[in-house]
């Protein structure tokens, strides 16, 4: 594999793969080791053109905690803001010989795009309403470690289902992992056929109780919908999609929930759900570190490598 663009492209047996040593990379560095030579001489560029935390610090962690060189570009400090084209600024910094670019960008298809012009790996950081492949491998190896297997777990996935790309690469890795996906959520914030995405839609919260294994919470995506809102008052969402203490305890007693992050309390979950012992959001961030330290190690050609560090 030499780019990481989509959820598509992770069977079940790469998953496997990726999961298994994803949980040996984390058993390591919890037990205090934070410097391997896996990537030593490998060039990591983060170019993210669009706001993040938890995806970027991750990815810039997992590089430097594999000794690789690793540049940080803020779109807003750089040629971009002079109007250089995306195809032109990877372009560029492909001439400067990196390993690996790591590309998150507003628009549908940029890293797709952006791989026809470089030599270096391209890894989707997120590409708009499209992809997030990693969010998809981390969320799913969370649940899997949770569960032991997602064969025949009913995951539901509960808010701006039309806007988000978590939704979408979830959606993917979740049925190729035997899983049965679910929507729930405001008419407007819906996909227009979800038959398209693999997943069944539900049509009230009694739904969401009575089947869900686990219930993943997105945030209202405004910055990518239209001028005109679409969902009622933040209060009546709330009311509505959100996850309160009330509703947690109204869910099956095994529930799980989960949120890709950024989380806006009192909006889609209140403060004493996300970090309540039935929320994974946390484990999602420690999970996520892990998995981004095993996608380097993979699209550079050293898994292996990386294996034999943490034996």
């Amino acid at each position: 594999m030499k780019n990481l663009l989509s959820a598509d492209q992770i069977s079940r047996e790469l998953f496997n793969e990726i999961y298994l040593t994803a949980l040996s990379v984390r058993r390591a560095l919890r037990e205090g080791r934070k410097k391997f030579n896996v990537l030593r001489g490998k060039c990591v560029v983060n170019l993210f053109f669009e706001p993040s935390t938890r995806t970027r610090s991750s990815f810039e962690k997992a590089g430097k905690f594999l000794s690789a060189d690793v540049i940080n570009i803020s779109t807003s400090a750089s040629s971009v803001k002079k109007g250089e084209s995306l195809i032109d600024t990877v372009k560029n910094l492909d001439m400067m010989h990196p390993d690996i670019i790591i590309l998150r960008h507003p628009c549908e298809g940029a890293p797709f795009l952006a791989q026809k012009f470089v030599e270096a790996s391209i890894v989707n950081a997120g590409d708009g309403r499209h992809q997030h492949p990693t969010q998809a491998l981390l969320d799913c190896a969370t649940l899997t470690e949770h569960f032991g297997s997602l064969e025949g777990k009913r995951v539901t996935i509960l808010g701006d289902i039309a806007n988000s790309r978590v939704a979408r690469s979830d959606a993917i890795l979740l049925r190729e992992l035997g899983a049965e996906v679910f929507i729930y959520g405001p008419s407007p914030m819906m996909p227009r056929v979800p038959e398209a995405l693999g997943v069944k839609r539900l049509n009230s919260f009694e739904e969401v109780k009575e089947i869900s294994d686990a219930v993943i919470l997105l945030r209202i995506q405004l910055e990518r919908q239209n001028a005109k809102k679409t969902f009622p008052s933040v209060r009546e969402y709330s009311e509505l999609f959100g996850i309160n203490r009330r509703k947690l305890e109204e869910l099956k007693p095994g529930t799980v929930i989960l949120h890709p992050g950024p989380f806006n309390r009192g909006v889609e979950i209140t403060g004493d759900v996300a970090y309540s012992k039935r929320s994974l959001i946390f484990p999602q961030v420690e999970m996520g570190l892990s998995v981004r330290m095993v996608v380097l190690s993979l699209l550079c050609g050293r898994l292996e490598k990386l294996r034999e560090e943490i034996q």
